[in-house]
């Protein structure tokens, strides 16, 4: 009997269902694109629906390459969009509106009134987070306030709320669990990652009914029983963590001051800070890196709204590219001063501007100005704001020597040796381009006994090649100095 753990790896614009093999190696893998709903400017949704049926779709696909006779899934691990916020009937499993997406900025105006009464410096030291319509929070009273009797229903228990996690755990489990995991749970705003439970006090300022909030449970843990029709038999949910955790802990990433950083729809590098919660003065973040046996492990995060998406705008806003892979020829063929900046703020600016009204320019246009300028300077743009985190994290007092690097964008390797240049930093590419479905797997694995412990997970982590600077200090500097005078222009602020 050969024996697999199945990874759902539900994204921002797509889903995936991997199954690893009990050696940490991807057998199958099949993906699924859903729709995006931009219904107004700053506006991003999903419908529910969709969500649940390209990660339906995936599993009957992944499952049809499994001889039914040989072959069983043992464990399921789940890893998710963070922040996109359901709610739905707990009676029906009727959502009562779309999934309102982490990139959304309509609760803009929320945010603006709990900063003007001060209340940043309380949601800092309880959540790690600062006042953003990024978390979930704000999204959840939007829906509260905005659908019909949902305030009312809510209060009598009749809604409850999820993240994609909590979403699809509910839909593979009939609707028997309501649970989510500590690294989701500290992404909401309503979680206190000290005491490492919902927050009464943030949960009366965001007007959210404690009875709405899933259970908080360790991200390997037992959540529940898949229901037998999705996989054919009843199989265990092991593991639950938000996207870029799991791809923290796939790059094992279990030793404080290890650092990662992940480049798929937005950029999100993290840092392990260990069992200490770093309060950043820089405008990052800290979060629950993992929970394990009850003992939080905590990172401090710079999030960037806008990576691939950048790239994904160049070939369909623009149709400047019919495919991504286009993109590193192009660079190849463009000289790296060319002048041309390109801000991607399309829903405003993350870590550490933390700017949700400035919008996307692209500045040093001259009639020389052709296809492939614009694109190099859409990569670059990707290394500038990778840049921007990094120095945040030195003025925080932590400075990675070695970045470790994944997602769909990393297979360009002009990008990543431009990065490694741009940080002035040694760059590694994992073997394993999915790793955070295989965090999520891993953690699944630890649950089952796979995996004996950390330490064996760590051995197995391989290199596929390291980016080491070649750039000098000077053209660095001034390369990079051309990103901030850009910045600046596009924020509301600015000039």
């Amino acid at each position: 009997m050969n024996n697999y753990i199945l990874s759902i790896d539900q994204g921002t614009t797509s889903s995936r269902s991997v199954l690893f093999d009990l050696d940490g190696n991807i057998a199958y893998l099949e993906q699924q694109e859903f729709e995006q709903h931009f219904p107004k400017d700053g506006y991003v949704e999903h419908k529910p629906e969709d969500i649940w049926a390209s990660v339906q779709q995936t599993i009957t696909a992944v499952m049809k390459h499994l001889d039914p006779q040989r072959d069983k899934v043992i464990a399921i691990g789940i890893t998710n969009q963070r922040e996109t916020t359901i709610v739905w009937d707990k009676i029906t499993g009727e959502p009562i509106y779309n999934a309102i997406v982490w990139q959304d900025r309509r609760t803009s105006e929320l945010c603006n009134r709990l900063r003007v009464a001060e209340k940043e410096d309380l949601i800092i030291k309880k959540t790690g987070l600062l006042i953003d319509p990024y978390f979930s929070a704000t999204k959840i009273n939007w829906i509260l306030e905005n659908c019909p009797n949902a305030r009312e229903k809510a209060e009598k228990g009749d809604l409850i709320f999820g993240t994609v996690d909590t979403y699809l755990l509910w839909k593979l489990t009939s609707g028997k669990e309501h649970r989510t995991d500590a690294t989701n749970a500290s992404r909401t705003m309503l979680f206190n990652i000290h005491t490492q439970e919902w927050d009464s006090e943030l949960l009366e300022l965001l007007d959210v009914p404690v009875k709405m909030l899933p259970e908080v449970m360790d991200t390997s843990d037992d959540f529940g029983i898949a229901d037998e029709r999705y996989l054919g038999y009843e199989v265990p949910i092991l593991a639950m963590a938000g996207d870029q955790q799991a791809a923290l802990f796939g790059q094992t990433c279990f030793q404080s001051g290890m650092a990662k950083s992940t480049y798929g729809t937005g950029c999100f590098m993290m840092v392990n800070t260990g069992d200490k919660v770093l309060e950043s003065k820089n405008r990052l973040l800290s979060t629950v890196a993992y929970r394990l046996n009850g003992k939080p492990t905590y990172a401090l995060e710079g999030s960037i709204f806008i990576a691939g998406a950048a790239i994904q705008w160049l070939r369909d806003g623009l149709q400047l590219i019919q495919k991504a892979d286009e993109t590193e020829l192009l660079a190849n063929n463009t000289s790296l001063d060319h002048g041309i900046y390109m801000v991607p703020a399309f829903t405003g600016l993350g870590a550490p501007y933390w700017d949700s009204d400035a919008r996307g320019a692209i500045f040093g246009l001259t009639r020389d100005t052709g296809i492939k300028e614009i694109v190099t300077a859409g990569l670059q743009s990707v290394c500038f704001q990778t840049k921007d985190l990094q120095k945040a994290m030195e003025a925080d007092g932590v400075r990675p020597q070695v970045l470790k690097v994944d997602g769909g964008m990393v297979i360009n390797s002009w990008l990543m040796q431009f990065l490694s240049d741009v940080l002035g930093a040694e760059v590694d590419r994992s073997t394993i381009s999915e790793t955070t479905a295989l965090g999520v797997a891993y953690l699944a694995g630890l649950k089952a006994g796979v995996f004996p412990s950390l330490e064996s997970l760590a051995a197995s982590w391989n290199c596929d090649r390291r980016f080491v600077p070649n750039m000098t200090k000077l053209k660095r500097d001034e390369l990079y100095a051309g990103w901030c005078n850009s910045v600046k222009k596009v924020q509301s602020g600015g000039e």
